[in-house]
């Protein structure tokens, strides 16, 4: 046994000494100087204008992303609700009378915010309205086919009888669609002094369940305490449930914007909270970590008008604001920091800014914007002042 190992280990030194005698068997070494290394472009992080604009309207005021995948904007000039798909391509109208904004539920209909003149007690009024519209009256699905089914008008939705006063500078604001087609519809008035009275509070936003009829105010906890005021002057309310969510989201959180001058910090995020204890709405705290970003959404006098909030629901979870008075769209992450996240390869370490505007006509200036919407890697602008609805994408987005 001793020979025949010694026989393996002497062919297996004859061997290699073989390879390592022929000089330059494997080949001289390979020189790769020849080869370029990859240059990484950092493409400037901005939304782009996609043209052409979007004309025809007189006073474009909200524009919201269906869940039938269709666009529909509010023209408040012509008291319409116009839908449109997402090339811009305008497919029908319905009048309503004073109507200034809009939601989808999951039944696909429409939720609109509007005027009826209303006679009462031989005496007519003029008073805010929510109006119930059916998409699919008749078999045939489309706004051009709407039917009204159901109109409540302000303020018989919380009480019986009427006096003047509920007339006098009550406005609805906004509407958003949460869990079970519920609905949230924001509200403001000439004061805000209900903090003790059953009544709503003027500047507030009210609850509604499925079937329009009113619940609550909602009354927020804070470390403070809880507060029906809470709100002031509330412009615009979005929820968490955004299109092209395929499942619903179970959530009845959502999101203020404020258009009061004196208020410091002007968006608000509300979080439902069911527990044993009962319910209860709290605001969520946004960090401002100076590491991660230069702007907040809850920084002091980050907004001058803040018109509308829009959440995009395709997971890239970005919030966008329009500022009517500032004319400029405000871009941040969910967790409140402006800009977007660096992408790979970029040196940059903090999101970077991608908020724009200025007051003009050009591509990427406004005229009193006040709505946004956001749909299928899109961003959408009523431009109010100049007639037209604007669409961007991020330039990450393009292929």
């Amino acid at each position: 046994m001793k020979h025949l190992n010694l026989s393996h280990n002497l062919a297996f030194f004859v061997i290699l000494l073989t390879f390592t005698g022929c000089k330059d068997y494997l080949g001289e070494e390979t020189d790769l100087d020849f080869i370029e290394p990859p240059e990484f472009e950092q493409r400037d992080v901005a939304y782009v204008p996609i043209l052409p604009e979007i004309t025809g309207f007189v006073q474009p005021v909200k524009i919201i992303a269906g869940f039938d995948e269709l666009l529909y904007v509010v023209d408040a000039g012509t008291e319409e609700i116009v839908a449109m798909d997402q090339s811009g391509r305008i497919i029908g109208s319905k009048r309503i009378p004073g109507v200034t904004a809009i939601a989808q539920d999951r039944r696909l209909n429409i939720i609109a915010l509007g005027k009826k003149d209303t006679a009462i007690q031989d005496v007519n009024y003029t008073l805010p309205c929510i109006y119930r519209l059916n998409l699919n009256a008749g078999g045939r699905y489309g706004i051009q086919n709407a039917e009204i089914v159901k109109e409540t008008v302000h303020p018989f939705y919380y009480k019986s009888g009427f006096s003047a006063g509920d007339a006098s500078g009550i406005e609805l604001t906004g509407v958003a669609v949460g869990a079970g087609n519920n609905y949230y519809i924001s509200r403001t008035g000439p004061k805000n002094n209900n903090e003790i009275t059953v009544l709503p509070p003027d500047q507030s936003v009210l609850s509604f369940d499925a079937d329009d009829n009113y619940i609550t105010p909602i009354s927020v906890l804070t470390s403070q305490g809880s507060f029906r005021t809470y709100f002031k002057e509330p412009a615009a309310i979005t929820s968490l449930m955004t299109p092209p969510q395929i499942e619903a989201v179970p959530t009845r959180d959502f999101m203020v914007v404020s258009a009061a001058p004196d208020e410091p910090v002007k968006f608000r995020q509300i979080q439902f909270r069911e527990d044993p204890n009962g319910i209860s709405y709290v605001p969520v705290i946004f960090a401002q970590n100076t590491d991660r970003a230069e702007g907040f959404i809850t920084e002091t006098g980050k907004f001058g008008t803040p018109a509308d909030v829009a959440l995009s629901g395709d997971g890239s979870d970005l919030i966008f604001i329009i500022d009517s008075e500032r004319d400029s769209l405000y871009q941040f992450t969910v967790e409140g920091y402006e800009g977007i996240r660096p992408p790979p390869g970029s040196n940059e370490t903090k999101n970077i800014r991608a908020s724009f505007g200025g007051t003009g006509s050009n591509p990427t200036e406004f005229r009193n914007p006040q709505g946004v919407a956001y749909a299928n890697r899109i961003l959408y602008v009523a431009d109010t002042g100049n007639g037209r609805v604007l669409r961007f994408k991020l330039t990450l987005d393009f292929d």
